[in-house]
């Protein structure tokens, strides 16, 4: 069953490497198969990726498009897992969810769970923003 995209005015979306923005209507787009995409929404860029969770999601994305240098990458996750960790201990079982995802290369779903990841850092910032 194909996957069928409405897509806004203006609104870009990131299919198998190619990023393709709409024109000035909506449109309906059908993916007769299964390729990698992400909406604008989902995607974040190395320059936006401020925070150690936003990195780690930032990697992710770069695997879920990825056709070679996985390697690096994961070189690359388990760094920033290191340094989050460090930081944050308590974050060890949602941590522990997303390389699950990633060791059987389920990186949509990894990513997924990457944003309550970030969601949870936000907190915890917050939280110590308030106690400070």
């Amino acid at each position: 069953m194909p996957l069928k995209l409405k897509l806004k005015p203006r609104e870009r979306v990131f299919i198998a490497g190619a990023l393709i923005t709409n024109g000035d209507t909506p449109t309906h787009i059908y993916v007769e198969n299964k390729v990698p995409l992400l909406r604008q929404k989902d995607i974040i860029t190395e320059k936006e990726a401020k925070s150690i969770c936003e990195k780690i999601y930032f990697v992710i994305q770069l695997m879920y498009f990825a056709q070679s240098d996985l390697k690096e990458l994961h070189q690359l996750y388990w760094k920033h897992v290191r340094t989050l960790l460090a930081a944050s201990p308590s974050a060890m079982d949602k941590v522990s969810l997303i390389s699950e995802r990633i060791l059987v290369e389920k990186y949509y779903d990894a990513l997924k769970l990457t944003r309550d990841l970030i969601e949870y850092e936000k907190e915890l910032i917050c939280h110590a923003e308030k106690s400070a």
